[in-house]
């Protein structure tokens, strides 16, 4: 090889870009995370670890670097220093089976915490203080009671695995035989699982229920990497939103509207984020917005203005209190509902061509059809005038401000629309339709719309 040094990569940085099918944590990101711990944990002999949710067992393994180099004084001896700090300080819960096994090997250096090779000699048992025992979901009609699994897609021969994650199916003291305390809880939880639907249907989001339940084991620290999905609420995460937005002891949020700057090969829509958490903690939050290599830093509170979204990037804040001033009506008193006319976006009682039984004009996804006024169940005062309808879904993708909004459509006279379509407000001019036409191309509406929209799902 020469003069050329050989280069042996770490293997979890390998497993970091594996896929998206299974998130794992680069120790790159591992130890950015865990840079916002106060660097006095890492010197005490009785600061406790804990891991929820161990996939790679990245964040366990940097957590013992940074402790054999921190209690190197306290403990000279390497070998009673190691199992100190693995049998009193570092802890682990496995997601499944194989994760058990990899974080094991990535901690003790085998899979076996008192295999021969095991870099702890105090351990004895196998699993050592990396846990994983097997459980099932509690299915209350027809759901599981703790994430919310759909039983007829989980409820699955023993051979397969369940998806039933023992830190939200347990309490910790099953986990580990005895109760437990911990001082910090770090880790990147599992965002969702499928709800057994068709290919429209959501899945059902996980990762909320990790944080919660890590907040009542009342760590002094708490720090998880997750999808920015919940800053603006929708499928299970409004109440979720809503106790983040107003915990004052959230002390710090790192934003990536785009996972690639901070998961490289990977598309979230919506981004990712990862807190610090602080139970002692009792005032504003820092928001550190990640896009690409730069970062816009801001002390703010996160539920500024009492606006019941999340508002994510620190550059709208002083745009927002501009645009405050002038004390104007706001578009939500105007848009309608979903299914504004009544209308499911599988509705098909329509022909192709206009005739006298069918004379209202339907638009729906797809080409436009014709409808009889008597299949018209809601806002019928509204039929016989211009519109501005809008998909209710954006068109797809995460380049601003391409995904913010379709193209809007100036719905004429004698026309209704699907649920595929929002009703934005109707007039009784064609003018002052194409108005907010044009208005709502502008960049400005578009930035004010992306404050508070639902980007990782496409919805409005």
């Amino acid at each position: 090889m020469g003069t050329t040094e050989r280069h042996t990569p770490d293997i979890l940085n390998c497993l970091a870009n594996l896929s998206s099918d299974e998130v794992f944590t680069s120790p790159e990101l591992a130890n950015r995370m865990l840079d916002l711990l106060p660097h006095e944990l890492f010197r005490s002999p009785m600061t406790r670890f804990l891991d929820p949710c161990s996939k790679s067992g990245v964040f366990l393994r940097e957590i013992a670097k940074r402790l054999l180099a921190g209690l190197e004084d306290q403990i000279p001896d390497l070998q009673q220093r190691i199992d100190h700090i693995m049998t009193k300080q570092v802890f682990g819960i496995a997601c499944t089976d194989l994760t058990a096994e990899m974080s094991r090997r990535t901690l003790y250096c085998t899979k076996q915490a008192n295999g021969e090779y095991s870099v702890a000699t105090a351990f004895t048992d196998v699993q050592g203080n990396l846990r994983y025992d097997r459980c099932q979901h509690t299915w209350e009609n027809g759901k599981c009671r703790h994430c919310g699994a759909n039983r007829a897609q989980y409820d699955r021969v023993e051979t397969i695995e369940s998806y039933a994650y023992p830190f939200i199916h347990k309490n910790i003291k099953e986990i580990f035989h005895k109760d437990m305390q911990f001082d910090v809880i770090i880790g990147n939880p599992p965002y969702q699982m499928s709800d057994g639907g068709g290919r429209d249907s959501a899945a059902i989001p996980l990762y909320n229920r990790f944080v919660s339940q890590a907040k009542l084991l009342k760590p002094r620290y708490l720090s998880m990497i997750i999808p920015a999905r919940w800053y603006t609420g929708g499928r299970g995460l409004d109440e979720f939103r809503d106790e983040m937005i107003h915990d004052k002891r959230l002390k710090e949020i790192h934003d990536y509207p785009e996972t690639n700057d901070c998961f490289p090969g990977l598309n979230i829509r919506g981004g990712v984020c990862y807190f610090l958490w602080e139970k002692d903690y009792d005032g504003k939050c820092m928001v550190v917005n990640h896009i690409k290599d730069k970062t816009n830093v801001l002390l703010r509170q996160l539920n500024e203005f009492e606006c019941p979204v999340m508002i994510r990037y620190n550059e709208s804040i002083p745009i927002i209190h501009k645009v405050r001033k002038f004390k104007e009506n706001t578009f939500n008193q105007h848009v309608s509902v979903s299914r504004p006319f009544g209308m499911r976006s599988n509705f098909d009682e329509f022909v192709d061509t206009k005739d006298k039984t069918h004379d209202i004009k339907l638009y729906r996804f797809g080409a436009a059809g014709y409808i009889s006024k008597n299949k018209i169940t809601n806002n019928l005062e509204l039929v016989d005038k211009y519109k501005v309808i809008v998909s209710k879904a954006s068109p797809g993708g995460d380049e601003y401000p391409h995904s913010i909004i379709t193209i809007p459509i100036l719905s004429e006279p004698n026309s209704v629309c699907t649920e595929t379509y929002l009703v934005i407000k109707s007039f009784s001019n064609e003018n002052e339709g194409e108005n907010l036409i044009s208005y709502m191309k502008t960049r400005f509406f578009r930035f004010m719309m992306s404050i508070v929209k639902n980007r990782s799902n496409g919805h409005l």
